[in-house]
């Protein structure tokens, strides 16, 4: 089973989604920034390292929103998304198609990676972020 982490960035009340590149397991769907913790590397350390590798921006890691358990047909993974801010610089088009910024009003007009429609529901029936 793969560790994965995920990064609710939030600006302006609004949540910062990616879309998958083609070439990519679950191409062009959308997801929240983050990706594998290695060894040795703990989750927030993982979540900084993925958003300064694949959108070179140095994030503030806050507390634990939700953990979610996906079985795909090629992997497992436990997936942990944390809330966070950008602490320096502006998000590039490293590893991504496309990057948005969403109220979570529109979550439901965008095709999420299954493991991270849990938390899209979550988010949709909250009042604020």
């Amino acid at each position: 089973m793969l560790e994965v982490v995920a990064a609710l960035i939030i600006k302006d009340n609004k949540l910062m989604i990616c879309q998958r590149p083609a070439f990519k397991a679950r191409p062009l769907l959308w997801e929240f920034p983050g990706g594998k913790v290695e060894e040795n590397e703990t989750r927030e350390q993982a979540l900084k390292r993925e958003c300064k590798e694949e959108l070179d921006i140095e994030i503030e890691v806050s507390e634990l929103y939700a953990e979610v358990f996906h079985k795909y047909p090629d992997t497992s993974i436990n997936l942990s998304f944390f809330k966070a801010h950008i602490k320096q610089g502006v998000p590039k088009l490293i590893e991504h198609n496309a990057l948005k910024w969403i109220t979570t009003d529109q979550l439901d007009e965008l095709d999420f990676c299954p493991a991270d429609r849990p938390i899209t529901e979550r988010l949709r029936q909250q009042s604020t972020l």
